[in-house]
Parts: structure tokens; sequence; C-alpha cells
């Protein structure tokens, strides 16, 4: 079968050529320049230079790439003939409240930001493709290629070893998703259906942060102890959550965020890999990448155990 990837060559889009290739699929890919080995490359740009699209037809689309309305509007309504099925990849961002579990009938944002404008890219897939089109809420998205560090922080610093920063509630809920996971599902999605809203994150049994890191230092063969410290602790030290300290989400306004609904997704064909494949994939990407990370120095770690 023939798959259009709005996007392709980073992070998600990549595993998405790579699940589609490896099952067979004849893939192509839309971006501004770039390419990715195996599948067929057409640039433009998404928000006004679709010509390299036009008179062409596809069996399905996965669109990793879209986050203005009016933009996925000019490339859905440009494939409406031209393909099948629409995968579309949203995010669990557009829910409006996280204090309590989410799951696909809580209210969306209707503001102005990203989950706002994710939702409101969701409405515009489902009005032109209908039950054609698939609506994915991702979570986290973690894995190999992630430029994020927002988890690849931990399997790093749980490989070094030794003492480390556990933050806040070590029965605090955690929600994410491997990449590849994910691609497979979108291809299946894109290629087969069904159609609908889901929420797409794992994993299928819940996890605690405690038990993340016992794992993670299980698969990677590490001696690390945890010391716990407190979310009040760590906001005096202006250690900043989710971007700083991954997966730390403290106080109430975010309790929901790693309790999303995933049955829908679950039932429609998403599975999951062991964590410890995802731990030692992602470190052994992330060991092969130069430069400085936006998450926690060890050497501001080391003052704020110190204290």
């Amino acid at each position: 079968m023939k798959l259009l990837v709005l996007g392709g060559t980073k992070f998600l889009g990549r595993h998405v050529v790579s699940a589609a290739l490896d099952g067979g699929h004849e893939v192509t890919t839309f971006t501004r320049e770039s390419s990715i080995d195996g599948a067929e490359s057409l640039h433009g740009n998404r928000d006004g230079d679709l010509d390299a699209l036009r008179g062409r037809e596809w069996d399905g689309v996965v669109d990793t790439s879209g986050y203005l309305p009016d933009v996925v509007r000019q490339s859905a309504e440009l494939l409406r003939d031209a393909v099948q099925r629409y995968a579309f990849v949203s995010s669990i961002s557009v829910y409006a409240d996280f204090s309590r579990p989410v799951g696909e009938s809580t209210p969306v944002s209707q503001e102005d930001d990203y989950g706002g404008n994710k939702a409101r890219c969701e409405e515009v897939v489902e009005e032109v493709y209908g039950d054609r089109s698939a609506r994915v809420r991702a979570g986290l998205i973690v894995g190999p290629y992630d430029p994020t560090d927002r988890f690849t922080y931990w399997p790093r610093r749980i490989a070094a070893g030794g003492e480390t920063l556990a933050p806040g509630d070590p029965d605090a809920p955690v929600q994410f998703v491997d990449a590849r996971d994910l691609a497979a599902f979108l291809v299946q999605l894109a290629l087969h259906g069904p159609g609908g809203v889901c929420n797409a994150t794992g994993p299928l049994q819940p996890l605690t942060m405690r038990s993340l890191f016992e794992q993670l230092r299980d698969a990677l063969g590490s001696d690390a102890t945890f010391t716990w410290v407190d979310d009040e602790t760590l906001l005096a030290a202006e250690v900043e959550p989710w971007t700083g300290l991954p997966l730390w989400l403290p106080g109430d306004d975010y309790a929901g965020m790693a309790e999303a609904e995933i049955g829908r997704s679950v039932a429609a064909g998403l599975t999951f890999r062991p964590l410890a494949e995802t731990a030692r994939d992602t470190y052994e990407w992330d060991a092969s990448v130069p430069g400085e990370r936006p998450t926690l120095s060890r050497e501001r770690e080391a003052e704020i155990l110190a204290r």
C-alpha cells in the first residue's frame, strides 16, 4: 500500500516511515527540504506551497506536523479525494483540565495556545474526512531521536549510577509512549482504520515514578540509588518541572495528565514494547549524540542533594 507522511524525517515521523517501510509499504514524505532513505521525497511548504502533492494518490496519510488549523485545512482539503484515510497526530494537551484523569470525552481547550490549536486541527480533519479520519491524542512520546530530552534524561542519569535525585511523590503516576509503538499504530490507522479519536499513551498497566526508576536501573545494569526530594524543595531551588526534571509535575493542576484513559487505542491495536527495550535503546542513541542537554545538570543536582 502507499502511504504519505506529512513530515517524516526527524523524530516521530522518522519512526512512522520506518514502520511503514518495514511493513512493505511504499512511502512518500512531504517536507521543506529533508529526505529519508527508502522513501520518496516531495518538497514544499504546508502553508501555501503544496504543489508537489497535486495529481497524486495514496492509500493513507499520516500527518505528524500539523499545528495550526488553517494550515492543516490546506492539506486536508487538497488530499480529500487523493487518499482513503487521514491519521492526524494530535496531543493530550488538547484537554482543558488536567486536575483529574482525562478521557476522550473530557472537554478540550478553547484557548489560543498549543492545545487549543491542536483541538481545532482535529475539528478540521473530522470535518473534511469524517469517519475516514483518526485523531490520535498522543501523550509524551519517547525513544531514540527524541530531541527534547523529556524522557531521555532518566536513562542517561540512572545509567550513570550513584545517588540520584528523584523528584516529588514516588507513587505519582507516569505515562509515555515509545515513538516506535505509536508509529506502528499510526500506520495501521492510516491504512486500515479505525477512525475516531483516541488517547495514545502508555504503558498498558499503571506505572509509578518509583517503579519506572527501578525498572530503568535494572534494564541499564546501574547501581543508582534514589533520594526523593519533595516538590517544595525543588521549586524553591528553581528547578523547572517537566523540562528541568522530566516527568515531574508538582501540584494539583496537572495531577491527571499522567492518568489518561487509553482503552480506545488499545482496542484499536496500540501495543507496547517492554520498558527495558525503550530504556536501553534510548540510552544507546543518546550516548551517540554530542552537545549540552536542557535538563538538570549533574552540578545542580549535587547542589540540591547537598542541602
